[in-house]
């Protein structure tokens, strides 16, 4: 189905001159936007993604160091827009390790008022991948009112850690959490084999159902290159790249696998 109106491509051009300046600015505006709409409909989790090397880019395109530093600066760009001064102090940001809390604080977030925070820390079986949990409910505190979850995909622990975030201090409270660039595509395709992650795996089905995607851009590389885009509240639509231009393709209320739109959006223009 072809959508080839100027609603339809709006948010998804501004967001492309955005990326083509080098300014994020207009697209934390637009995920600002969203994400307020969001808020008034009362959603409860959010998902926010967005690559951090440019339009252009795909996860990994990026050195992980450089793609870290690019997200915390989006983030604080983000919550700058999004937090007026008065509710600063309400908000907690989880960052994946307490250096990631001693970088940010120290660098990008340096005289700011937000509480940074922390979802797992270093154990002496780091270098095999383990990570000790932290426990979230010493974690918060009665006058938070916002959590934003700095990309938790490094480790497979921290998604499930968010999880607990969630049901411990968000679930039946006021409270709100946005996930911010936690690359969950890789859960809902499968990338973790449930045989070996079970619980990663079942995100899918517990945490995920609960959560709206309020503003979301996923690139495609290769012949067929294009987009998947989404700005709450409107539908989920796939562009297509077309030289220097983009044309929406299609639209759906749902979101679509990453294999429908590789395999069977995107090809069949």
């Amino acid at each position: 189905m072809f959508c080839l109106s100027n609603v339809c491509r709006g948010f998804f051009y501004i967001t492309l001159i955005a990326f083509r300046n080098g300014n994020s600015i207009p697209t934390g505006q637009k995920a600002k936007e969203a994400t307020e709409l969001a808020l008034k409909d009362n959603r409860q989790l959010m998902e926010i993604e967005f690559p951090t090397a440019g339009l252009g880019s795909v996860p990994g395109d990026g050195e992980g160091g450089i793609e870290m530093t690019g997200s915390i600066q989006l983030i604080r760009e983000f919550c700058d827009l999004l937090v007026i001064p008065e509710k600063a102090t309400k908000t907690r940001i989880f960052f994946p390790e307490a250096n990631e809390v001693k970088f940010a604080r120290q660098s990008i977030f340096g005289g700011a008022s937000f509480k940074l925070d922390y979802l797992t820390k270093p154990s002496f079986f780091e270098d095999f991948g383990f990570t000790e949990k932290v426990k979230m409910a010493d974690r918060v505190r009665p006058e938070d009112e916002l959590f934003i979850v700095a990309y938790p995909y490094f480790n497979v622990n921290e998604m499930l850690v968010v999880e607990e975030l969630y049901e411990a201090a968000v679930s039946n409270t006021s409270r709100k959490l946005i996930i911010f660039n936690g690359e969950l595509d890789r859960i809902r395709s499968g990338y973790y084999p449930p045989f070996f992650y079970p619980k990663l795996a079942a995100l899918s089905k517990t945490l995920f159902p609960k959560m709206e995607t309020v503003y979301y851009i996923h690139n495609f590389k290769g012949r067929n290159g294009g987009v998947l885009f989404r700005c709450y509240p409107g539908p989920w639509k796939v562009f297509r790249r077309v030289g220097s231009t983009y044309i929406c393709l299609h639209q759906q209320e749902s979101m679509p696998s990453l294999k429908e739109v590789a395999l069977d959006i995107l090809p069949s223009a």
